[in-house]
C-alpha cells in the first residue's frame, strides 16, 4: 500500500481521535464541572440571584423593576429605557442611559418634572418634602436604566407616604428600611443601599399581617 495513503490515514485518524477528545472534555466534561462548583458554590448567583414570594419567582436582585403603585416604595426613574422596535414579537425593552448630556434643556426638564413629582406624591399630612430633600437617585436613571438599588435617603424620604397608604406606624416602616439597608461592600466598596423588590415584598407581608 502506497506509504503516502497509509500515512494521511493514520493523520485523519489521530485528527478524528483529538477532536473527539477535546469536544468531550471542552464539549461535555468541562461545562459539567463548571456548573457543578457553581451550583455548589454559588447556587443563588449562579440561578440569576432570583427572588421568591409566595412561592413564585417575582424577578432577580439584580434587575429593578418598575411600575410600583404609590403603596409601595418606587425605584429610580428609567429614562434610559426605550421601545424595542426589532424584535417586537417579544416586546423587549432596551436598557441603558439617556446619553443626554449635563447642560441638555431635555434632562433638565426630566429632572426638574421626577423632582416635582417626588415632593407631590411623599408629602403627606404632617410631613412635607422639600426640593431640596430629594436626593440625587430619586431624579436620575443609572447607567443601565436598570438599577435594583435606590440610597437609604430615597428609601428614607418614602417612609411617610408609604405608612399612610398602608395604615401601618411610620416607626414600622422605618424600622422596616433599616432592616433591608446594606452597607458598603467591605466597609468601603460603594454606598450604603436598599433594595426596591426586596422591600416591597417585605412590605406586602408586613401589611398583610396587620
Amino acid at each position: 500500500m502506497n506509504n503516502s495513503f497509509v500515512n494521511t490515514v493514520r493523520l485523519l485518524g489521530a485528527g478524528l481521535r483529538a477532536l473527539l477528545v477535546l469536544t468531550l472534555v471542552t464539549g461535555v466534561i468541562y461545562p459539567l464541572v463548571v456548573t457543578g462548583i457553581a451550583q455548589a458554590a454559588f447556587h443563588d448567583k449562579a440561578n440569576g440571584s432570583e427572588i421568591k414570594a409566595d412561592g413564585k419567582v417575582v424577578g432577580s436582585s439584580l434587575i429593578g423593576q418598575q411600575g410600583y403603585s404609590l403603596k409601595y416604595f418606587q425605584p429610580r426613574p428609567a429614562n434610559g429605557l426605550g421601545a424595542n422596535s426589532i424584535n417586537t414579537r417579544y416586546k423587549l425593552i432596551l436598557s441603558g442611559a439617556t446619553n443626554l448630556s449635563a447642560d441638555s434643556k431635555v434632562l433638565v426638564k426630566q429632572v426638574e418634572d421626577a423632582k416635582a413629582k417626588v415632593v407631590k406624591d411623599n408629602s403627606v399630612a404632617g410631613y412635607t418634602v422639600k426640593p431640596s430633600d430629594v436626593p440625587a437617585d430619586a431624579v436620575t436613571s443609572s447607567g443601565s436604566g436598570l438599577d435594583p438599588d435606590i440610597s437609604p435617603q430615597y428609601a428614607d424620604l418614602q417612609v411617610h407616604r408609604v405608612a399612610e397608604r398602608n395604615g401601618l406606624s411610620v416607626t414600622a416602616i422605618e424600622e422596616l428600611v433599616k432592616d433591608h439597608t446594606s452597607a458598603r461592600a467591605l466597609g468601603f466598596m460603594g454606598e450604603p443601599r436598599v433594595n426596591v423588590l426586596e422591600l416591597n415584598i417585605a412590605l406586602k407581608d408586613l401589611a398583610a399581617k396587620k
